[in-house]
């Protein structure tokens, strides 16, 4: 009769752990807790890198970061922000800190070799002073500057004119190869042919150098203002509840009909 064969010398091997119920390892549960857990954790770890900074309090980076070098001591927006002691420049950026809270006040993009606004360019609406000289810009549109209600100085290249013409600014000025366009004026203060007619339950605002908009009065809302009062939110959930309960028991009291069925 054959011998059976002796186990190795040395460290025994460690027990095998018995089968799960169903045939399944109980080695292949722990792999896929272990897969799932490090799932989870690059999940909250991709999470946390898309996440805003605490510092950046919404200040676009890219856009600050998308030209080289920090705004030439001449710029207007190096002039702002060393006229200012609550900014700072962040990049190209001229970045205040009012309550606690950072806002993008300058920006500098001249000689940045740009022949189109960058597609960051409308996170820059709350700036008040922009410098885009010294750029190969064509004439820009019309909607470039679209929201852009808190500018108040705009240097461009000598071959672009001021958004909106020279009827959208107090002061329109050129020296050398720029332009600069200085106090941007209300549309809506009625001596402008840029108002709009609104409705009548509206008002005009201003949108941008040139550019405005109708915005309804309270309490009016929709098309054309038409509409008055708030959506009735509290009737809508309380229909759409009951309609849903309704259709919910019929379809129960079908179901349960056909299924003690022959």
């Amino acid at each position: 009769m054959a011998e059976p064969l002796a186990s190795p010398r040395g460290r025994s091997a460690p027990p095998r752990p018995a089968p799960l119920p169903g045939g399944a390892h109980p080695g292949a549960a722990s792999g896929r807790g272990g897969a799932a857990g490090s799932g989870a954790a690059a999940s909250l770890l991709l999470l946390l890198l898309l996440l805003p900074s605490p510092g950046a309090g919404g200040i676009p980076t890219l856009l600050c970061g998308s030209c080289p070098g920090p705004p030439s001591n001449g710029s207007v927006v190096s002039q702002y922000c060393a006229s200012r002691a609550d900014t700072e420049l962040w990049g190209r950026c001229c970045v205040g800190r009012a309550s606690g809270r950072q806002q993008l006040l300058g920006l500098d993009l001249s000689n940045c070799s740009l022949q189109t606004l960058p597609s960051a360019f409308s996170e820059a609406a709350a700036a008040v002073v922009l410098d885009l000289t010294e750029n190969p810009l064509p004439a820009l549109p019309a909607d470039s500057f679209l929201g852009f209600t808190q500018l108040q100085q705009l240097v461009v290249p000598l071959a672009v004119p001021c958004p909106g013409g020279s009827g959208a600014w107090e002061e329109v000025t050129t020296y050398g190869s720029s332009r600069l366009c200085r106090g941007q004026r209300n549309p809506c203060n009625g001596s402008e042919e840029l108002a709009p007619l609104c409705p009548e339950n509206a008002a005009c605002a201003p949108d941008g150098p040139g550019l405005s908009q109708c915005l309804c009065a309270s309490p009016f809302h929709g098309y054309k203002c038409l509409r008055q009062g708030a959506f009735p939110v509290p009737l809508f959930c309380s229909v759409l509840g009951t309609v849903t309960a309704a259709l919910s028991l019929t379809l129960w009291g079908t179901q349960r009909r056909n299924a003690a069925g022959p």
